[in-house]
């Protein structure tokens, strides 16, 4: 007797133990579901051979052939993934659209004896879902803007609001970028997918308490490859601001120690300020060029600072209507100096009001 599948909503995924997803590697790697884990029933190049097939052949071809390799991929799994799950274990597993690769690999577990389900729509409807969260979440928190030109120690003061238990949102952090053209991590990991940048969003708007302020970073609509959801980019816009003034001496130094990765390519460097071809005139380039080749990193960024990242910073200001709660001038961005402007801005001692 074939055992009786269990289809469920998103809504019900808190009630399983292992979100599984069955797409294949690729699939996986654009986006998918926080928490998952990535066990394919096929991989990429069978996926692809089965499309093939499907298309020049029918789908009677397509599922002999392929219907093979998920019985050998299934297989293969419950040897090497689940050997240690007890009996009472609930996986859901997921595909593209809740169809037949995820079917299969639910009806196999369940036919063991584990209380497996099946996701409703697969990832197709989670994806829907998540473009409508993006849609409504933005709007329904409260949001306080801190911003100032480059070097101003955004991130910092926002990583020591969250220290004193300020509610934070880092959009650098999950689109693992800075926002300009040398905004790239040292690390050399690329930045999310759009949908994946997407699904980050969500998870993180969901977990904040609208009843409270979230402290977030101005931020333009693009942060390197992936874009800022309308919504959000229209909620930051109107949002309450706080102005950081710091002096440029300071702001410099704060870019050379953020940045002082970059000066171990120095050709490397000098080809990423390429992309500022037709922004600044050819002479500026050149000499900028010029500094990057011999490491003389002082004078190039000062320069970025004053002709580029300071007048580009300008031009956004005047996009913000959000009320301005209070310009904050610090004086140098120490530590002590930004745990000391945190306490006062969670506080709202100096800048906050009830009207707000």
């Amino acid at each position: 007797m074939v055992a009786k599948l269990d289809i469920v909503t998103l809504d019900q995924i808190g009630a399983y133990d292992t979100l599984i997803d069955a797409r294949s590697p690729a699939e996986f790697a654009l986006d998918h579901l926080p928490g998952a884990i990535n066990l394919p029933v096929l991989d990429d190049e069978q996926r692809r051979i089965v499309g093939t097939l499907y298309k020049q052949t029918g789908a009677f071809e397509a599922r002999r052939i392929g219907g093979a390799w998920v019985a050998r991929n299934i297989a293969r799994h419950i040897e090497a993934a689940m050997q240690d799950k007890p009996a009472s274990w609930r996986p859901l597993v997921y595909c593209w659209r809740g169809g037949q690769r995820s079917g299969a690999f639910a009806l196999w577990l369940r036919q063991i004896g584990w209380a497996a389900a099946q996701l409703h729509g697969g990832y197709k409807g989670y994806r829907r879902w998540v473009v409508e969260q993006l849609k409504a979440l933005p709007s329904a928190l409260r949001w306080r803007v801190v911003g100032g030109p480059t070097g101003s120690g955004k991130t910092r003061l926002l990583q020591a609001l969250m220290a004193r238990g300020a509610q934070v949102l880092d959009l650098e952090a999950l689109a693992r970028h800075r926002g300009s053209i040398l905004g790239a991590w040292p690390d050399g990991k690329p930045q999310p997918s759009q949908k994946a940048f997407d699904t980050a969003l969500v998870d993180a708007l969901r977990r904040l308490d609208p009843a409270r302020p979230v402290w977030v970073e101005a931020e333009s609509r693009k942060i390197g490859t992936v874009q800022l959801p309308e919504a959000m980019a229209v909620a930051l816009q109107r949002a309450p601001r706080v102005q950081l003034e710091v002096p440029f001496a300071a702001r410099l130094a704060l870019v050379l120690q953020d940045y002082a990765w970059l000066g171990r390519d120095p050709e490397a460097l000098a080809q990423r300020l390429q992309a500022l071809r037709g922004l600044q005139s050819n002479e500026t380039l050149a000499r900028w060029q010029t500094w990057a080749r011999a490491g003389r990193l002082t004078e190039l960024f000062a320069e970025l600072m004053t002709h580029h990242y300071d007048p580009l910073y300008r031009r956004a200001q005047s996009y913000a209507s959000g009320p301005l709660l209070c310009s904050v001038a610090l004086p140098d961005l120490d530590p002590t100096t930004l745990t000391r402007a945190a306490a006062d801005l969670h506080q709202q001692v100096a800048c906050e009001s009830d009207r707000w």
